[in-house]
């Protein structure tokens, strides 16, 4: 059956020029929902390429910001109210701003925040706080048609890049140094390369451990994105009546307590 498809496949010219009546009748040709390549066309259509980030320390360092879209199912106030619930379950970020269309957030500090660290202890089989690097994160919600809305996030490194730059600088700036005591103390300069070098090799291994940062960063954001596209987004008349919010400590680390042991509760009945 596989290669029979490929080979009806490869019979097929399919070009540009479809139209939307001809792409929904090939899928269902193959057997392909509607909603399915409803959804995949207003994601080519909205499909928006990310500007290269030019500079030296783009290419060889990483880049300062990452970013995802996705087109989800659902209308863009519902998407945002899904996407802060998702960022303060799995995440240690706060809404900075939210206007209409775009919300912003920020990390989270304090007691509240070192608490949320300890709990995660009790959810150890699921990755959490994947954006912790992130100095800003943001999030825009664009209305397609109805029912779809197109949803961008990105998340802000610069000063994490900068804290691995100063580390490299550091190392190599430290070797330089040791070389030039020591071509002082035996008037041969022949004794500066080797601490140089050290200290070159270190910082470059500095350097590299930004990239596994922006990797992680670029996850979570597809990780959030994941959860909207797989039926996170409710309309607000479904979502069970918010709690009033806890007075005091106890009552936060006890709010937080409950969440981690619900979700590992819940993992272990679909197992």
């Amino acid at each position: 059956m596989q290669r029979a498809a490929e080979l009806q496949a490869a019979e097929t010219e399919v070009g540009e020029g479809l139209t939307v009546d001809e792409v929904v009748a090939l899928g269902r040709e193959v057997g392909i929902p509607g909603r399915y390549l409803q959804q995949a066309m207003l994601e080519q259509a909205a499909e928006v390429v990310a500007p290269a980030q030019a500079g030296l320390l783009a290419r060889v360092v990483g880049p300062s910001e990452v970013a995802a879209q996705r087109v989800v199912v659902g209308e863009p106030e519902d998407a945002a109210r899904a996407l802060i619930a998702w960022f303060e379950q799995n995440e240690l970020l706060v809404v900075q701003r939210q206007q209409p269309g775009r919300v912003s957030f920020e990390p989270l500090r304090g007691m509240q925040a070192a608490i949320r660290r300890g709990t995660a202890a009790f959810d150890s089989t699921r990755p959490k706080h994947m954006l912790a690097r992130s100095e800003l994160v943001s999030a825009t919600f664009t209305r397609l048609e109805s029912g779809y809305c197109h949803v961008g996030l990105s998340a802000r490194l610069r000063k994490t890049r900068s804290e691995y730059l100063g580390g490299a600088m550091g190392a190599v700036s430290s070797g330089a140094a040791a070389g030039i005591v020591l071509a002082a103390m035996n008037a041969l300069w022949a004794v500066v390369v080797p601490p140089l070098l050290v200290g070159a090799v270190i910082g470059y291994f500095a350097l590299q451990r930004y990239r596994p940062v922006t990797e992680r960063t670029l996850l979570g954001l597809e990780r959030a994105l994941d959860y909207l596209e797989r039926g996170g987004v409710k309309p607000a008349h479904e979502l069970p009546p918010e709690r009033a919010p806890g007075g005091g400590l106890l009552e936060l680390m006890a709010g937080e307590i409950r969440k981690a042991i619900a979700a590992s509760t819940e993992r272990h009945r679909r197992k």
